[in-house]
């Protein structure tokens, strides 16, 4: 006959283990936990990340008769695929590079008490087949190992990944879900559990205000609704980090829905602000960069002026409109470019593309004139850039300030004319 479970049992046990909320939901996973923890049965616990699914190994743990035993949890997200079977099942000597002793694993560490595995939707197939063994008949073997060990251990799993769908998936094994699923426990969402939302922001704000001394705080009727209201995605712990900023920022205030609204980002508008963030605008670099070639030819100028004393000997282009109109080439990036079909490596194709134009508008300025040649554009180009890094002493912000450009444009110019050292 199964042990009757009373509310002045459940309300202990939450007192016990800090568990806030009287939803019927929670009520009733908590009821679950109860019922399971005197029988030796594996428990798969299900619900969303955050919404305090770690509390109930531990409701199993301490009300079985395993409770003067170990108690291991391990996330076996956070384990290198390479290296979970040692650490769950353990290695002999020599097994493998680094392995210069033997060594226990967690089955072996907790043998006799409760293993409570987080994430188990992440372990690998390989060691998916080493805990089936280990579920039917209780044998293990160490990495590297043929000894056949045995363990006395309960599992206890969670995760927040739809099982069904990764064994549909191919992505867990059938078998080892029946097996791990034998008694299931659903702990709910945030967003389902009505007004406990409210009384773990008392909570919090609670804890908050003793921890660290800080006034008092108010909500609203309207702000509590709010807080009902909301999706809350990120659950028990999304709450509490919007309830410690309230606490923090809006100490000795009453804060109304409105106010609270500002500590509640909407994942909605947070996709759509980052759909909308401007693409990069190659028209304007162009349009510095044409400037930047201007402010040179008209250098070229005024040395040709004082080297022979005689006047200007070519015409020199003095607007960028002019400029556009000589080197037909130059004017051809980006006239035409369609910024909806753009690929993310087209910024990349485009560098290219501008400093091989660059390179045709520099062909065009080595004239001769009176049988002199002057410097190249790129010539001048570089002696300018090396100029304004040495007046600089070597900041490319502000080098990059001084001559008018972008930081980005600036760099390429450096690796184009090896000037990393200046």
């Amino acid at each position: 006959m199964a042990t009757k479970i009373t509310d002045n049992d459940i309300r202990a046990l939450k007192l016990r283990f800090g568990i806030v909320g009287e939803s019927p939901a929670l009520i009733a996973a908590i009821r679950r936990a109860m019922l399971v923890a005197p029988i030796d049965l594996s428990v798969l616990i299900i619900g969303e990340s955050g919404s305090g699914k770690e509390s109930f190994p531990k409701i199993i743990h301490e009300s079985s008769p395993r409770k003067h035993k170990k108690y291991i949890a391990v996330n076996c997200g956070a384990i290198p695929e390479g290296t979970i079977d040692s650490e769950l099942f353990g290695h002999v000597k020599g097994s493998f590079t680094g392995a210069i002793a033997d060594h226990k694993g967690y089955f072996e560490e907790a043998d006799g008490g409760v293993i409570f595995l987080d994430e188990v939707a992440e372990m690998p197939m390989s060691t998916q087949a080493r805990l089936l063994r280990v579920l039917e008949n209780g044998e293990y073997m160490r990495v590297g190992d043929s000894t056949v060990r045995k363990t006395n251990i309960r599992i206890v799993a969670a995760t927040n990944k739809d099982m069904l769908q990764a064994v549909k998936d191919g992505k867990f094994r059938e078998d080892l879900y029946y097996r791990l699923s034998t008694v299931l426990i659903n702990v709910p969402p945030l967003r389902e559990r009505g007004d406990d939302i409210v009384l773990l922001s008392r909570l919090f704000l609670r804890n908050f205000i003793n921890e660290n001394r800080t006034s008092e705080v108010t909500l609203t009727d309207d702000a509590q609704r709010l807080l009902k209201a909301y999706h809350w995605p990120g659950n028990v712990r999304q709450l509490k980090s919007v309830i410690e900023q309230v606490a923090l920022f809006e100490s000795g205030n009453t804060v109304d829905a409105a106010t609270l609204r500002q500590y509640m980002p909407d994942t909605r508008e947070t996709a759509l602000t980052i759909q909308s963030q401007p693409t990069y605008d190659y028209n304007a670099e162009r349009e510095q960069l044409f400037t930047l070639i201007l402010s040179m030819r008209a250098e070229i100028e005024a040395l040709k002026k004082r080297m022979d004393n005689a006047g200007p000997t070519s015409h020199v282009a003095t607007s960028v409109h002019e400029l556009k109109r000589e080197p037909t080439s130059l004017l051809e990036y980006g006239s035409n470019r369609d910024n909806s079909q753009m690929s993310m490596d087209s910024p990349y194709r485009d560098m290219q593309r501008e400093t091989q134009e660059l390179g045709r508008v520099d062909e065009v300025s080595a004239m001769d004139v009176e049988g002199e040649t002057v410097k190249t554009l790129e010539e001048t180009e570089r002696e300018t850039i090396e100029s304004a890094l040495r007046r600089n002493n070597g900041r490319r912000k502000s080098t990059a300030q001084e001559l008018n450009i972008s930081e980005r444009t600036l760099y390429r110019k450096i690796k184009q004319y090896n000037l990393e050292r200046q």
